[in-house]
């Protein structure tokens, strides 16, 4: 169970961009691995990713420093220690590093050596990643938020909305979700391909059709899940992820693909319409991070119907959860590991989440890898939910080809609440 040697390389995510891969050794040989995912549309209050900046090498986005402060500064600190104890590790790094956003040592370097470490205990003990890391409390497979239509910065801005999902609220099992949504997913495709506007696949995976029209979209996934068999509103809901501090200049936002600027108030009744006008049952980052008061007026409004996430408004930071809940800001948070930068402080803000009786959603980020951990995550604290981008490229169905062997592993134990993992009562 002793840390012999911490190593870390540089490998490339799914947009093929550096990013770093660390491997921690124990004593009897054993070794756990991580690779660290990189984010497009990342909010001002996330833990900093260390790139070293360099434009005469990979335009700047190398993280060969990064892998320097793994071998030279965190390599010493851990070395010999126990690798059971992740809570006492992580506070270690993040005392070295001494900074609020990990800047020091790079939130990359950090969350590197921490998913690693998780993983080499797993094995050390012999156990499944979602076992060890809450000694088998978790049973709980996720309602998965998949997306269909990809735009915001990860298609490029072709769309203003980030990410158009569904949540198949009809499903009774996660394997149906699946095959729901494989059918959703793949009659979209046909129907946009009859139309001649099939292009191609966003950075997560969903279409990135041009359309005139952000309502454009609501129609075409209106008429996907129709045509795939299922009923909107009942069977399926549509999810979306506005992104919206992408394009807001601090007076107003801008819908590049309408050409039109709205000021803070005139967005809000623009969401709220979609909110009226669509079976929408989720919405993340409606707003600027900034833009507090249009945020507690939607959870004010809608906050008994809908699940209104939080994700540049928190950065998985439980000091900025706490703030939220005190202000009605939402209620829901999303988690992601690199914006915090330690498995520790992730596993406390989906905790603390859970105690304000809002909902944690376990997600992926734009720039993905091979590496299944927010899986295991998402099942070992029971989060409820999970959400890794659509429902094709092989860093996005390895998160839910996970959950399947999961849901094998735990047999009958295993459960699936559907709905019920929502923060309000009914759908």
């Amino acid at each position: 169970m002793i840390i012999k040697q911490i190593d870390a390389f540089q490998v490339f995510d799914s947009r093929g961009n550096p990013t770093l891969e660390t491997e921690v050794i124990l004593e009897n040989g054993v070794r756990g691995r991580a690779i660290v995912p990189s984010g497009a549309s990342t909010g001002k209050f996330e833990s900093l990713e260390l790139r070293d900046g360099d434009p005469s090498r990979f335009k700047g986005k190398s993280v060969f420093q990064a892998i320097e402060n793994v071998k030279t500064r965190i390599e010493p600190l851990l070395q010999g220690k126990n690798v059971q104890e992740q809570q006492m590790l992580d506070r270690l790094m993040c005392e070295l590093d001494g900074t609020l956003n990990k800047s020091n040592l790079g939130a990359n370097a950090i969350v590197g050596v921490s998913m690693a470490i998780a993983r080499a205990s797993a094995k050390a003990k012999g156990v499944p990643l979602f076992q060890s890391l809450t000694n088998g409390s978790g049973y709980l497979l996720p309602l998965p938020e998949i997306q269909i239509i990809g735009g915001g910065a990860h298609s490029s801005g072709r769309i203003d909305v980030q990410d158009f999902m569904i949540i198949c609220t009809g499903a009774r099992s996660f394997s149906e979700c699946l095959e729901m949504t494989f059918n959703i997913y793949h009659q979209c495709g046909e129907i946009l391909k009859k139309t001649g506007r099939l292009a191609g696949v966003a950075d997560e995976g969903g279409y990135w059709p041009e359309f005139s029209s952000n309502e454009e979209v609501f129609d075409m996934l209106l008429q996907s899940i129709e045509q795939a068999g299922y009923h909107a509103g009942t069977d399926v809901h549509l999810s979306l992820d506005i992104a919206a501090s992408e394009f807001f200049s601090g007076e107003n936002y801008h819908l590049a693909l309408e050409n039109r600027s709205l000021k803070p108030a005139q967005f809000y009744d623009l969401i709220s319409s979609w909110c009226r006008n669509y079976p929408i049952i989720s919405i993340e980052d409606p707003f600027a991070e900034d833009d507090v008061k249009n945020w507690k007026k939607l959870t004010t409004h809608y906050g008994d119907k809908l699940q209104i996430i939080g994700d540049d408004l928190f950065t998985t930071d439980t000091e900025r959860v706490k703030e939220g809940q005190k202000s009605g800001l939402a209620n829901s948070v999303l988690i992601k590991l690199n914006q915090i930068g330690t498995v520790t402080q992730t596993m406390e803000c989906i905790r603390q989440t859970q105690q304000f009786g809002w909902s944690p959603v376990v997600s992926a980020r734009s720039g993905e890898t091979e590496d299944s951990f927010i899986s295991h995550l998402a099942v070992a604290l029971n989060a409820g939910q999970l959400k890794v981008g659509s429902f094709t490229r092989s860093e996005r169905m390895v998160k839910w080809n996970e959950i399947l062997r999961i849901e094998r592993e735990l047999g009958e134990n295993a459960r699936f609440e559907g709905t019920g993992v929502l923060p309000f009562d009914s759908v």
